[in-house]
C-alpha cells in the first residue's frame, strides 16, 4: 500500500478515488484543500515522505480566463511547497486532459501546469485523461454524461445541436490508474475507452430511460453499458423508488413479475430472514443488484459511501416492489415483522468468489470517505 497525498479529494474524481481506496482497505490519503495550498509549508509538511502525490484539483466550467488562471495558479502553489519539501514524496501524478496544449485556455493552462510540475524535481507522471464519467458526477459540470442523465431521470430530453465523437472512461479505471493498482476487480488502470458520439450517447441513454422507468432492466451488453447504466440510476435515486412490480390476480392467487430483463444476464436468488435478523451490509462498486421482498415485512436501508443520511424503504410482501441497490452505497435488509421475511435477488453478473465486488460496510456504523462536494 502506497502513502498519498491528495489535491482535489472532495471533487468527482477525489470522490471516486477515495471511495476505490476504502474498498481495497487502504490508508485514508493525507488530503491537500485549497486553503492548504495557499502556504507551502503547509503543502510541505503535508507530503513530506508521501509515496505518491496525486494533483486531481482544477477548474473545468467558468469565465474562460478565470479557467486558465485557476489552473495555473493550483499547480504553481503545489509546486512551490514540493520544493519546500526538505523530504519530498517519491512521486508525483498529475490528473491532466488529453486536451492539454489544444489552443484552448483551457487546454493550454493544463500544458503550462504540467509543466510548472515538472520543474519540481519530483518524478513527474503526467496522464492525460479522456472525459470521464460515472456514479453522482455534477450535470452541467462534469461531464455530459452527467447532465443527460440529470436531464432524462427529471423527464427532460438531450438536445444535441453539433454531434461529435468522443472517448469516455469510467472514473473508477481512472482512479485505478491514478494509484496504480493492477485488474483484479471491477476496474482496469488501462483505462479502456468508449469512443461514442454525442447523439448516440443520448439516444442510448434515453433508450435506458424508456426501458427502466417500468423497472425492467435494458440490455447490459458489455462493461460500459453497465457503468452507463449505474450512472443514469445514480441520477434516479432515491427519488425513483420504490419500484412498483406489475401484479396479476386471479382466484388461484396472484403473479408478479420480479425482474424482466432485455438481453442483460444475471443470477436471481432468494433467502430467508429471522424476525430482527439483518443482511446485507456491504456496497458495489460496479454491480447492479435488485432487492424484492416476497413475503414479510422488511425495511431496506442506505447511506451513500462517505456521507451520514441513511435512506430507508418499508417493504412487504403484500404490496411488492423493488429496490435497485445504487453503486457505491452501502446497503442493508433487516426484517421487521413477526414472521420468517422472504426476500428475491438479482444481480446482473453470475457471483464470482474470486471478483466478486462485494465490499463489507455497515450502513449505520464507521466510515472515513468524505463525500463529493455538490
Amino acid at each position: 500500500m502506497l502513502s498519498l497525498a491528495v489535491t482535489g479529494a472532495g471533487g468527482f474524481l477525489g470522490w471516486h478515488l477515495r471511495v476505490l481506496l476504502h474498498a481495497l482497505g487502504w490508508p485514508e490519503p493525507i488530503v491537500l484543500t485549497r486553503s492548504d495550498l495557499t502556504d507551502p509549508a503547509v503543502v510541505a509538511r503535508k507530503v513530506a515522505g508521501a509515496d505518491r502525490v496525486l494533483h486531481l484539483a482544477g477548474v473545468n466550467r467558468g469565465d474562460p480566463a478565470d479557467v486558465a488562471a485557476g489552473n495555473v495558479q493550483l499547480a504553481a502553489q503545489l509546486a512551490k511547497g514540493l520544493l519546500a519539501c526538505p523530504d519530498p514524496p517519491s512521486g508525483l501524478v498529475f490528473a491532466n486532459s488529453v486536451q492539454a496544449g489544444n489552443g484552448t485556455p483551457y487546454g493550454d493552462a493544463k500544458a503550462t501546469a504540467a509543466d510548472v510540475l515538472a520543474d519540481t524535481g519530483v518524478p513527474l507522471d503526467n496522464l492525460l485523461l479522456p472525459n470521464l464519467y460515472g456514479e453522482h458526477g455534477r450535470p452541467w459540470y462534469n461531464s455530459v454524461v452527467a447532465t443527460f442523465c440529470r436531464l432524462l431521470a427529471e423527464s427532460g430530453q438531450p438536445e444535441v445541436h453539433a454531434d461529435r465523437e468522443m472517448d469516455l472512461v469510467h472514473v473508477t479505471d481512472a482512479a485505478a490508474r491514478l494509484i496504480g493498482v493492477a485488474t483484479g476487480g471491477p476496474w482496469d488502470p488501462e483505462m479502456p475507452a468508449l469512443r461514442v458520439g454525442l447523439r448516440d450517447l443520448a439516444d442510448q441513454l434515453a433508450s435506458y430511460a424508456g426501458i427502466y422507468r417500468t423497472g425492467e432492466i435494458p440490455p447490459l451488453r458489455d462493461r460500459h453499458d453497465v457503468r452507463l447504466f449505474n450512472t443514469y440510476r445514480s441520477h434516479c435515486f432515491p427519488a425513483h423508488y420504490p419500484l412498483t412490480l406489475p401484479t396479476r390476480a386471479d382466484d388461484r392467487g396472484a403473479l408478479v413479475e420480479a425482474v424482466k430483463t432485455q438481453g442483460a444476464a444475471g443470477q436471481t436468488f432468494w433467502s430467508t430472514t429471522r424476525p430482527g435478523a439483518t443482511r446485507g451490509e456491504h456496497f458495489h462498486l460496479a454491480k447492479v443488484e435488485r432487492f424484492a421482498v416476497l413475503r414479510g415485512t422488511a425495511e431496506i436501508s442506505l447511506r451513500r459511501i462517505g456521507d451520514t443520511e441513511v435512506v430507508r424503504f418499508p417493504a412487504s410482501g403484500d404490496e411488492p416492489v423493488v429496490i435497485d441497490m445504487p453503486t457505491m452505497w452501502a446497503h442493508n435488509i433487516t426484517n421487521t415483522g413477526p414472521d420468517e421475511l422472504i426476500t428475491l435477488f438479482w444481480t446482473n453478473e453470475l457471483f464470482d468468489p474470486e471478483r466478486p465486488d462485494t465490499w463489507p460496510e455497515p450502513v449505520g456504523g464507521e466510515h472515513r470517505v468524505p463525500a463529493e462536494v455538490r
